[in-house]
């Protein structure tokens, strides 16, 4: 009834789940018919129950099978049902932001996601937080009560301090507003300035959940092209005589999905402009800590005057603690508390207090050191492959995250990335990340998934099959 090939490329558990997904949507498997035991199965396929295990999880999860206690699993009623309402041919996904959203966070345990927005475990300061989290343990801490709504008062003083040493910001601990995650400080930021029909100004490409953010505040999105060395300045200048921008908010700094950053001459004749055409300037620089040259920044250019700028630790130290930080003008900080107490009350302090730890760790510059090599070694590693199979870099700028890169003979990533999906890869879809989602064959890669063989093998594969791939052979 079903056939596992085990010298295949497709993973085991896929083949599983689409095998029964196909078995149930052809009706060789009735409603509420009974599916093998966990372990007949692995028996009769020669697999491991924990495979199985995995494979049946996955068909509950996309509702097509149910379990019923000490009974085993069924084929569900309404599953079927739905099949046959639909087409006769099975819609293929929609691949925008909440596909993406639902692909990284859903399938994180894939075993490659060179597509996704974060590092390894074992590229994080796993040290520092045990060594954190013991400190924590001997502190005493305030659990009655939720804590100061700007966040806590030391973990503040450190930042502002550090900004002023690290980036030249002057700023006071009451500029500085901790966050749950940069992305809390992003809809705070956009609550504040945003009325419905106002329109604000984007990186093109930029962040795909920026934009969606945006839009859901009822923002009309303008992208501001992006190039290898900063901004379209011509373009630029173009869009601000054509309408009015509320606020431009822009990541100058290694910026995802390119890996580009922006010159000093271009950050101050933006800050210019924003003055000219009166319009805030929002700078999300959470890949500060990847920066070797510590380059200065909008914020440090402006000193708070018409810019409000966002950080975090979720990219260098561990992305779930959710620990943020936006500094502003002390007046647009007082609007900002009192919206951040509305939506949640306050942050949370145990976390805020273990951050401090990590960050005031004697080895937490070792860590960033030995993270800034790891980066660029990786990043040497990508763009070779990328180079070997035959694609175009954007930029190579060896620090950050992210590659930039598409093949000259596709068109559409997305072919590719639906492929890609099939064998438990996650790629990030170049589409995604334009303002006008069009189609393009731009991918973004994060250098640090992007050392796995499999992965080269794969693309490798998938290439030929299409004869595409470049005569050069990977290294």
């Amino acid at each position: 009834m079903l056939e596992l090939r085990h010298d295949g490329s497709t993973p085991l558990v896929a083949q599983i789940t689409e095998g029964i997904r196909a078995l149930i949507e052809g009706h060789t498997l009735k409603p509420g018919s009974k599916l093998p035991s966990i372990r007949a199965f692995a028996a009769k396929h020669g697999v491991s129950v924990f495979t199985v295990v995995e494979a049946y999880d996955r068909l509950v999860a996309l509702g097509l099978i149910h379990s019923r206690a000490n009974a085993g699993f069924f084929i569900t009623r309404s599953a079927v049902l739905a099949q046959d309402d639909a087409s006769p041919e099975r819609e293929k996904p929609v691949f925008d932001t909440a596909w993406f959203l639902r692909q990284i966070f859903e399938n994180r345990d894939w075993p490659l996601i060179p597509g996704c927005g974060w590092l390894p475990d074992d590229w994080m300061f796993a040290d520092g937080i045990r060594r954190g989290l013991r400190k924590l343990a001997t502190q005493e801490l305030t659990l009655s009560g939720y804590g100061d709504p700007m966040g806590l008062l030391a973990l503040r003083q450190f930042i502002a301090q550090n900004l002023v040493q690290e980036l030249r910001i002057q700023a006071q601990s009451q500029q500085v507003l901790l966050t749950h995650g940069s992305s809390q400080g992003m809809d705070l930021v956009a609550r504040a300035l945003i009325q419905p029909g106002d329109t604000v100004l984007i990186d093109d490409p930029g962040y795909p959940n920026l934009m969606s953010l945006l839009r859901s505040h009822g923002a009309q999105l303008v992208g501001v092209p992006r190039t290898r060395t900063g901004y379209d300045l011509t373009a630029l200048e173009q869009l601000l005589q054509q309408h009015r921008p509320k606020a431009f908010f822009t990541q100058p700094r290694l910026q995802s999905p390119t890996g580009s950053s922006v010159s000093l001459a271009q950050m101050h004749q933006v800050l210019q402009w924003a003055s000219q055409h009166d319009f805030m300037v929002v700078e999300n620089d959470i890949y500060a800590d990847m920066d070797t040259s510590q380059q200065l920044s909008l914020a440090s250019l402006d000193q708070l005057q018409r810019v409000i700028y966002l950080g975090n630790y979720s990219k260098t130290i561990s992305p779930n603690f959710r620990v943020g930080f936006l500094l502003a003008h002390p007046q647009v900080v007082e609007q900002l508390v009192q919206l951040k107490m509305l939506s949640g009350l306050t942050s949370s302090e145990v976390a805020e207090q273990l951050m401090l730890n990590v960050v005031t760790d004697g080895r937490w510059r070792k860590h960033l050191k030995h993270l800034h090599e790891r980066l660029a070694k990786a990043h040497d590693f990508v763009a070779q492959q990328l180079q070997n199979l035959g694609f175009e870099l954007y930029c190579e700028p060896r620090e950050g995250m992210y590659l930039w890169a598409r093949h000259p003979a596709i068109e559409d990533s997305t072919v590719m990335v639906e492929a890609a999906v099939q064998s438990q890869i996650l790629l990030g879809a170049g589409r995604l990340f334009f303002v006008n989602s069009q189609p393009t064959g731009w991918l973004r890669f994060n250098v640090a998934f992007g050392v796995q063989p499999p992965l080269w093998q794969w693309l490798e594969q998938w290439l030929t099959q299409r004869q595409l791939l470049n005569p050069k052979k990977l290294l």
